[in-house]
């Protein structure tokens, strides 16, 4: 399987209410170190089955979002994932 696959895997496995880093990402997906590729592959996911709000970044800040971090902090919110 290609790395883009096994970070979509990782990331569609993630529960409502729950987040992982784009560093706990790469890491499950099997690339320690391509956190900034998770992003990158994340930016261009628009397949809502892949829940790539839920991810974050490692210092706890939210991150990008290809649709918008307004969006992203809402959703976050609404599954309460984020105060």
């Amino acid at each position: 399987m290609s790395f883009t696959h096994n970070v979509y895997n990782v990331v569609a496995k993630i529960k409502e209410g729950e987040v992982l880093t784009y560093k706990e990402v790469a890491i499950r997906a099997g690339s320690p170190r391509a956190y900034r590729a998770v992003g990158n592959i994340l930016n261009k996911n628009y397949n809502s089955e892949i829940p790539c709000h839920r991810v974050i970044r490692s210092n706890g800040t939210i991150g990008g979002y290809n649709r918008g971090q307004d969006t992203k902090i809402a959703i976050l919110r609404k599954e309460n994932a984020i105060i």
